[in-house]
C-alpha cells in the first residue's frame, strides 16, 4: 500500500501514525512485522510503502481498514494528503 504526505509534514510522525493504525488492525499478523518505508520523493508528496502481513483471506479487510483509518488519523494530526493540482495563468491580450 502507498500513502503520501505533504513535503511540509513530519515523516516520523506520519510513520508513527501508520504504525499505530496497523497495530490496531486485528487481521495483520503482528509477529511478522510491518514495513513502513519512504519509497518515493514524488512530484508533490513523500510516499510511504506500507507492507503488513496477513492471511490471504483477510487481504481486503486489511487494505480497506488501513486506508480508511490512516486517512482519519492523518486528519486528526493535520497531516496533508496531496492531490494533483493544476495552475492556470491567463495573459490579457490587448
Amino acid at each position: 500500500m502507498t500513502f503520501g504526505i505533504s513535503y511540509n509534514d513530519d515523516i516520523d510522525l506520519a510513520r508513527a501514525i501508520i504504525s499505530k493504525v496497523a497495530e490496531n488492525c486485528e487481521y495483520i499478523l503482528h509477529d511478522q512485522g510491518i514495513d513502513i518505508l519512504v519509497s518515493e520523493l514524488a512530484d508533490s508528496s513523500v510516499n510511504f510503502a506500507v507492507r503488513p502481513w496477513c492471511k490471504t483471506e483477510h487481504y481486503w479487510d486489511v487494505y480497506f481498514y488501513m486506508h480508511e483509518n490512516i486517512k482519519k488519523e492523518f486528519d486528526k494530526e493535520n497531516i496533508g494528503i496531496p492531490f494533483p493540482q493544476m495552475d492556470i495563468h491567463f495573459n490579457k491580450m490587448d
